[in-house]
């Protein structure tokens, strides 16, 4: 795990991250550096409609998941390249931007979005192909044994599998194409902390973040040029957020947590985060790097 910290543009939230790991006894050993604050520039990603394109029109070809709500319609709205197509893959469209329908928690609707990677990739001549998955989901949040087991199943499937079968499809893909290609998880520090009422939650990012660092070690052994990284963007202001404060102590016993930092409106906002991440690309990472955007504390 890398922790990246930022300077004083992150300066007036300063305990969020330390309140969550303090409250729950966890730790991450990892390597911190230091890059300061981020200077990127994003220039917003212009709303593309209509299927299909032809390879030689567009110069960015970005995929995203769960592209509807959240952090993935922020990755969307502020990708920093010019002449993008954005495909939003999830359930609801994103208006403004082209939309593959597709609900991941079922197993039946994967084959279409690997058939839709293929298809988008092949002989794509343009700078760079992006895969970034943000679809995941909470519910149900509860203690294992106790919660409806269709819905568990479900977000099993969804959190756990649909990243390593998803991601597997857009590898496979991607070897039909010259440009430069990124997989971009969206993790959490779920992934190494322990929230009792997340369990399905919490081993599916883990599983997702141990996914990304072995494959990013295998794509680096066949000479990197697909790239590799997952990112815990911190404690965001998104739908899943109000979730979170909606559930009882008994769901969730560390709820309080999550609501207290709310009050002292110390949640990130959706577009921050992403522009955060967007700059990670230009970063020389080791290629499958688990990257904590974590706000430090004083």
């Amino acid at each position: 795990m890398v922790l990246l910290r930022f300077g004083s543009n992150r300066a007036a939230k300063p305990r969020a991250a330390r309140s969550i790991r303090e409250a729950t006894g966890s730790r991450a050993p990892a390597e911190v550096i230091s890059p300061g604050a981020f200077s990127h520039e994003s220039r917003v990603g212009l709303p593309r409609r209509g299927f299909p394109y032809t390879a030689d029109v567009v110069s960015n070809l970005v995929f995203i998941t769960g592209g509807s709500s959240g952090i993935g319609a922020a990755m969307a709205r502020v990708v920093p390249y010019s002449d993008p197509r954005v495909i939003n893959i999830s359930r609801r469209e994103l208006e403004g931007y082209d939309h593959y329908e597709a609900d991941l928690a079922d197993p039946a609707a994967w084959g279409g979005v690997a058939d839709l990677f293929a298809r988008e990739i092949e002989g794509f001549a343009g700078e760079r192909v992006v895969f970034v998955h943000s679809a995941g989901t909470l519910q149900p949040i509860g203690f294992a044994g106790e919660v409806p087991t269709d819905a568990y199943v479900q977000q099993v499937l969804l959190d756990s599998a649909s990243p390593q079968v998803l991601g597997d499809a857009f590898l496979r893909a991607a070897r039909k194409t010259r440009a430069e290609c990124h997989v971009v998880m969206i993790t959490s520090g779920a992934a190494f902390t322990v929230f009792e009422g997340w369990s399905a939650y919490c081993a599916g990012k883990a599983a997702m973040d141990q996914w990304v660092r072995t494959t990013g070690a295998e794509q680096a052994r066949r000479g990197g040029r697909c790239r590799l990284l997952a990112v815990a963007p911190g404690i965001v202001e998104t739908p899943m957020q109000r979730e979170i404060r909606a559930a009882s102590s008994d769901e969730l016993p560390s709820v309080e947590v999550f609501v207290d930092i709310h009050a002292k409106d110390q949640c990130r906002d959706p577009e921050e985060a992403a522009r955060e991440i967007w700059s990670l690309l230009d970063r020389d990472l080791e290629n499958g790097a688990v990257v904590d955007l974590y706000v430090p504390a004083d």
